[in-house]
Formats: C-alpha cells, structure tokens, sequence
C-alpha cells in the first residue's frame, strides 16, 4: 500500500474518533450543566479538546450555548466538528478507491449534515442534546459501516490503527483532566462528578456491573485505565493497538516494524503489569503524562516509518 494511502486511512480514522469523543462529552457535559447551574464549569472540557488560553475559556466556562457553538460548528476553531470532519472527508475522498462506497456516502452525509444551517440555529434555540444525539448516530453508522463493509487488509489495519491510537490518548487525557480538576483528590466522595465522568466516555453501565461499592475515584481509574473488557480503556485501546500492527509485518520494512513493535509492547507492559496502587504511588498525573507521552511518540514513528513524512 502506498504510503500517502495508508496516511490519509489512518488520518480519516483518528478525525472520526476525535469527533465521537467530543460529541460525547459535550452531550453528558450539557446535562451536567443543567443540573448544576450555578456550580459547572466547561473549563475542563475546552482543556481537553481547544487549544483556547486560560483567559478566553474562562470568560465562557458558563455560557453552555456559545461552548457548543464554539465546539460544534464555528470555523475558526481548528478543532471543532465541522473542521474535524472536513477533514476526515478530504482524506477519504482523496482515497476513494481503497474504501467501499457506503463507507464514502457515510462520510459524505456527515459532512452535509453538519454544515446544515438548521442545524447551527438548532444549537442556539433548540434542545441541543437532540441535535448532538444525531451527530452521534452518524458517527455509530460510520463505525457500523466501515465494519461490516471494509476488506480486513492493510487499509483496515490502519483505519483502527489510527481510531485505538486516538482513543487511548483521549481516554487518558479526559481522566487526567477530569482529576486535575479535584485536584488530583483520589479520596473524594463526589458522586455526582464521577458518575458523568463515566456516562461521557460510555462506561457507567459497566461500572456499575463491576463495581458494587458506590462511585470511588480509585475504581474509576482502575475501569478507565487497566479494564482490558471495557472498549474506551487505556489498556483496551492499546491491545487492540497492537493487535492490527501486527498484520502489517511483512518483509519489506523490517527494521520499522521491529522499532515500532518495540514501542507498542513496551507501553502495552507498562499499562498491563501496573495496579491502581502503583499508579497512585507514581502519581496519577505523571503516569498518565507518561502514557499519553509514549503513544504521541508511536504516532510519530508511524509518521516517520510508514507515512514518508521527514
């Protein structure tokens, strides 16, 4: 596969994930702030997901509407979803030839469905959890469709090479984030706090069938981090990771697999042969750092080994 191919899959794949994990958020994030009026902040949200200074995201930290705007639709903001997905599709037009045509169409009505001008009234005067939820579901057809459709080969090593790569940064990000916020308090009783911390990154059901003692800090972290059952884990994300680098070795590139491979197991026994105590002892906020530190750097090898960027 030429390597310009395998950087726009890879490219297209980590936009759409980028997209889905905003959308959540700021969907559990909205209904927070309607509970909680007086006390919520988007602060950690823009964090997490803009690259805005301190003095621009406090000035908005409580304005709900213009936080979504803002996220959603305005073109100004390099990260937010229309940009996102404007760019996912360009890669995937770019090439059209190596994924299925439903999976293109898919691409394509996302990309008019967010550029639709009712939909950025609708943010403004509508009920936003409406509009966020179909923006959801057309991210869930994209992820339904490239599954059924798309040939297992190297294209489709690459799209979930790009999507688990994306995923295990995020995952790692919002909990680092999220605690930043306590104050890196792992004994603190805050019920309601965790509880959306887990609804937005699609956890909580599972929390609670693991876990009977009520909403801990420490067994957040623990589901988050180190649960190789649940998908949006740092562990999960890293052995699905591996698991489709793995089909890309072959004899032409032997020297890159092996340094790549190296790297993948390396964070791969650092997150698996680790417990949450270790963890704490470490420092959340430095363990965390670390990982996201070690999976920035396996996305620039990909860049230097596999995509002939300089």
């Amino acid at each position: 596969m030429l390597s310009r191919v395998a950087d726009s899959l890879y490219w297209m794949s980590r936009y759409m994930e980028r997209t889905d994990g905003i959308l959540r958020m700021l969907k559990i994030n909205y209904a927070s702030s309607q509970d909680d009026i007086q006390e919520f902040s988007w602060k950690p949200v823009l964090r997490i997901f803009t690259y805005l200074d301190e003095e621009t995201s406090t000035a908005i930290a409580h304005q709900s509407r213009t936080v979504l705007q803002y996220m959603v639709t305005d073109k100004e903001n390099a990260n937010s979803v229309l940009n996102i997905i404007t760019r996912a599709r360009e890669n995937a037009r770019s090439v059209q030839d190596h994924i299925t045509k439903e999976l293109w169409q898919c691409l394509n009505d996302f990309y008019h469905t967010i550029r639709d001008e009712q939909l950025v009234r609708g943010l403004h005067s509508d009920d936003p959890v409406s509009i966020l939820d179909v923006l959801i579901r057309q991210g869930l057809l994209y992820y339904g469709i490239a599954d059924v459709t798309m040939a297992r080969g190297e294209g489709f090593s690459f799209i979930n090479i790009g999507k688990f790569l994306e995923r295990g940064v995020q995952s790692a990000d919002i909990l680092d984030v999220k605690f930043s916020d306590r104050g890196y308090d792992v004994t603190r009783q805050d019920t309601t706090y965790w509880k959306y911390l887990l609804l937005s990154i699609s956890g909580y059901e599972l929390y609670l069938k693991t876990y009977r003692s009520g909403f801990e800090a420490r067994n957040v972290v623990e589901l988050i981090v180190l649960n190789e059952d649940f998908p949006r884990s740092v562990i999960y994300s890293i052995n699905q990771l591996q698991r489709y680098f793995e089909r890309l070795k072959s004899d032409r590139n032997k020297e890159a697999y092996r340094k790549i491979d190296f790297m993948i197991g390396r964070i791969r026994s650092k997150v698996k042969y680790t417990t949450v105590e270790s963890i704490f002892q470490q420092g959340l906020h430095a363990y965390l750092n670390g990982v996201k530190e070690d999976l920035y750097e396996i996305g620039i090898a990909f860049n230097q080994h596999y995509f002939a960027y300089s």
